[in-house]
């Protein structure tokens, strides 16, 4: 049996733009719906929903049945919690808070088998499907794809170190943290909010790695996929769920006012 290939790392390695969705719900069920909607990967989130390796593996099930590739946000930047996700079957792991090189070094040793990382090695599990993938071992690697998050001012003076990481994949940065960091809590539209981050990504482009976003707005999205960005989220199950609930509730009050 062969190890499946992970598109999203090989698109954004071309430089394909990739469109994301959040997961937060925790459910397999939003993540089967999602999973038919043809987004080209979806972040499934233990960072800010309450996600455990239970509902985790529910939800990556669920992306079998479809061409979205899940990126998974552990908690921290654990090897301990690392080992369990990747042992589960996750091929890309969007790592928070980031803030230097060493940090980045970290990330991608806890991905890595022994010489070249710290992963704890198990002859069977869902990643090498129960043994039947015989070069595990020797290829994984290949496929796991190493996504850091950018989320302060500190982290963005970094970028060019951080970039230069190898087995960095991708940096992915946070808007909601590094407003709170640069004195904007909450103010997600700020213009100096956003000249730090297309400053970040022109780094992160000269580095010769790819740049991701999430944004909660369509036109935000195409624009910044039009630019330099290559994987952009916008929007989550739960929040589309709420707009669309509270519409829906709101045409139907006035139509009875």
């Amino acid at each position: 049996m062969q190890l499946k290939s992970n598109t999203f790392k090989h698109a954004i390695a071309a430089g394909r733009k990739q469109v994301g969705v959040w997961n937060s719900l925790c459910s397999n069920i939003a993540a089967d719906a999602l999973a038919s909607s043809g987004y080209d990967w979806a972040l499934l989130d233990m960072e800010h929903s309450p996600n455990d390796l239970r509902t985790l593996l529910g939800q990556l099930q669920a992306y079998e049945n479809g061409d979205t590739v899940p990126v998974v946000r552990p908690v921290w930047n654990d090897p301990v919690i690392v080992k369990s996700v990747l042992d589960l079957g996750a091929q890309a792991l969007l790592f928070p808070m980031v803030q230097n090189a060493a940090e980045a070094e970290k990330a991608v040793a806890a991905t890595r088998y022994p010489p070249d990382g710290i992963r704890g090695v198990s002859a069977s599990q869902r990643a090498n499907r129960f043994g039947r993938v015989k070069d595990y071992l020797q290829t994984a690697h290949r496929e796991i794809c190493v996504l850091v998050q950018i989320e302060t001012v500190q982290a963005v003076k970094n970028i060019p170190e951080i970039a230069g990481v190898d087995g960095v994949d991708g940096l992915f940065f946070g808007p909601a943290d590094l407003a709170a960091d640069m004195g904007f809590l909450g103010q997600l539209a700020s213009d100096d909010l956003w000249s730090a981050i297309h400053a970040g990504a022109d780094a992160v482009q000269a580095a010769g790695k790819p740049a991701g976003t999430l944004v909660g707005d369509v036109q935000k999205a195409l624009e910044l996929m039009r630019g330099g960005f290559t994987f952009v989220a916008c929007g989550s199950d739960l929040n589309l769920m709420v707009k669309s609930a509270d519409a829906q509730l709101g045409e139907i009050r006035q139509g009875l006012s």
